[in-house]
């Protein structure tokens, strides 16, 4: 009796080890909340270990919350995750390894690092691509690349609208939309909470915005994070 409650309990360790295995691999999912709709992304810790480590501790710091979406190329892709609603831009941790060179592509829909000219030197923007950037890939354009680390899952309907908004010149920055976009909520998970925006976007900051107006923006922008812009086809 004790050998075949030995057996079957061997047996139902044997089947449920995959269940368990498969749980502990399922990849991170962050939902991503603006003004305008939702955007769930999932990451890929195991392409992207630095990556998407650094990504998570932004997002469970609340440091994405209240940022815009401050640069919009309609045709190129969406970034956000730097500036506040005044286009303030906020601190941020040391730059982290670049991560480009990992067979993952800046096609449609695809979450990546933006960074300055320097390989080594993302912190916490990023941008979705709104096409395939074949020219974002390692090693191009300029010998490195742009690190992918996740992909949108849910809400590319949401990114295409961010991507199709008007936008103006505010101070040293091009591209930025006229009505800002702002990320509300960041969840990481369904386990954890959201991190809720508790200022909504006046319309003296909206009109600040496009006046150019804010209190205080960085004018150096040489060290700002983007990806190049692909040169137009003839």
């Amino acid at each position: 009796m004790f050998a075949r409650w030995l057996c079957c309990y061997a047996l139902v360790a044997v089947v449920s080890t995959p269940c368990v295995s498969a749980l502990a691999q399922e990849a991170p999912r962050v939902k991503i909340t603006t003004n305008v709709g939702e955007i769930i992304v999932e990451l890929y810790p195991d392409r992207a270990p630095k990556t998407v480590a650094n990504f998570m501790e932004y997002v469970k710091s609340g440091h994405y919350v209240g940022t815009l979406f401050h640069r919009v190329i309609n045709g190129f892709m969406i970034q956000g995750g730097g500036f506040d609603r005044s286009m303030i831009e906020k601190p941020t941790r040391a730059p982290i390894p670049l991560e480009a060179n990992n067979g993952l592509r800046n096609d449609r829909g695809t979450l990546a690092m933006a960074r300055t000219a320097a390989p080594n030197s993302a912190t916490a923007q990023f941008f979705i691509n709104l096409v395939d950037n074949s020219t974002l890939n390692a090693p191009n354009p300029d010998g490195y690349g742009y690190a992918v680390f996740g992909r949108v899952v849910s809400g590319m309907d949401v990114v295409d609208r961010i991507g199709s908004a008007s936008t103006t010149k505010f101070g040293a920055l091009a591209d930025v939309p006229v009505q800002p976009i702002v990320i509300t909520s960041v969840v990481l998970n369904p386990t954890v909470p959201a991190q809720e925006s508790s200022h909504p976007v006046t319309s003296k900051e909206a009109a600040d915005q496009r006046s150019g107006k804010a209190a205080r923006i960085k004018n150096d922008m040489t060290g700002d994070s983007f990806p190049a812009v692909p040169p137009k086809r003839p």
